[in-house]
């Protein structure tokens, strides 16, 4: 995945773009002077690591490799790690939880990673960390990495935690920017505390660029029904609910669920932003993504691909406490040229201002 976060200048203009038809804007923030290509400051920039004698063991959540969204980014810094580093294709292993599955099977699977000697193991969502807590004890000399989530009882997990919340609320800009009536809406899978983060910073960013903008939500399953994540049907029956509503901009946080949103769309003749990855580029969406109009990034890649490399430098406290839009963790991506180079200045001058501390996005809605 490539993070399209670096802006043409916008010079010293702060008048609102027209890219809008429907929302009064508020006087947004100048974009920087210049700005790098992704500004990062991660552990991962510099020298060539070996990590030809690891054994890299990667168990994914619900949906696996081929969800267009989470999973997905997740193989993708698998492999660019394997790439990158020099890892043996042999020595790694891939496998993936089963919808509903008890949380012993959890804990079956990575305990079989850890018995048959993969080190560094990544466990691919928060659905993990009640298995961790077990078995992360059991095998102390295992490096275990926990995408979403922490367990600090235990030493040897390390969280790969996200400020999703800071690349909700540059989609929650564009959104503003490219509907119509004023009026947009928020998809979430599961509603649970990782989603909210995504509303909650979609709302303050929407409202940051047009303070009387709608904004409607709406969850695909409850707290205790993780379907929402792998639920294409129902994602596209809750974003035509939102459409009958007036939205005509979605940003749905719905894992392959997502899918089924692109869909709506695209048959209403509206629009939306992608989710986690720059899903404009997602085969599994290519009937689809003319309606996608940018995607927030949460970069898994990235983190699963530092940790790797961090292992293999045996180094893990290089890596960041959370992965933000400082560290190039969460961002946004524009392919598909709809975005011009006023509200990609706009977009800008938004990022800078969070990453400067001046804006502080809410976790919770």
């Amino acid at each position: 995945m490539v993070v399209s976060a670096c802006a043409k200048d916008s010079g010293d203009s702060t008048a609102a773009p027209t890219t809008g038809a429907g929302c009064e804007f508020a006087t947004p923030p100048s974009a920087p002077a210049a700005t790098s290509a992704t500004g990062s400051t991660r552990a991962s920039d510099g020298d060539k690591v070996d990590g030809s004698a690891l054994k890299i063991g990667l168990a994914y959540d619900i949906g696996g490799r081929g969800d267009a969204s989470f999973n997905d980014l997740a193989a993708a810094g698998f492999d660019r790690a394997i790439k990158d580093l020099g890892v043996v294709k042999d020595n790694t292993r891939e496998l993936t939880a089963a919808p509903s599955e008890d949380e012993s099977v959890k804990q079956s699977r990575l305990r079989q990673l850890a018995r048959e000697g993969f080190d560094p193991i990544v466990a691919v969502g928060f659905a993990y960390t009640e298995s961790l807590k077990v078995v992360a004890p059991e095998f102390p000399d295992v490096r275990f990495g926990l995408v979403d989530s922490a367990v600090p009882e235990a030493a040897n997990v390390t969280p790969l935690v996200f400020a999703e919340q800071e690349g909700a609320f540059l989609a929650g800009v564009v959104a503003a920017y490219q509907s119509r009536k004023c009026h947009v809406g928020f998809v979430g899978g599961v509603d649970i505390p990782l989603i909210h983060k995504f509303e909650a910073g979609y709302v303050q960013g929407a409202k940051a660029a047009a303070p009387k903008i709608v904004v409607e939500k709406k969850y695909i399953t409850p707290a205790t029904d993780f379907t929402g994540f792998q639920d294409p049907v129902k994602g596209s029956e809750t974003a035509k609910g939102l459409i009958d509503k007036g939205a005509d901009v979605l940003y749905p946080a719905a894992g392959a669920s997502g899918i089924g949103v692109f869909s709506a769309v695209k048959q209403a003749g509206v629009l939306a932003i992608g989710c986690d990855a720059d899903q404009y580029h997602q085969p599994a969406l290519a009937e689809t993504r003319d309606v996608i109009v940018a995607s927030s990034l949460k970069r898994v890649d990235v983190a699963v691909y530092d940790f790797v490399r961090a292992a293999a430098k045996d180094d893990l406290a290089s890596l960041p406490d959370v992965f933000d839009l400082k560290v190039d963790g969460v961002g946004y991506a524009t392919s598909g040229g709809r975005i011009d180079a006023d509200l990609q200045g706009v977009l800008e001058g938004f990022k800078a201002q969070i990453i400067a501390g001046k804006i502080k996005v809410a976790d919770k809605p």
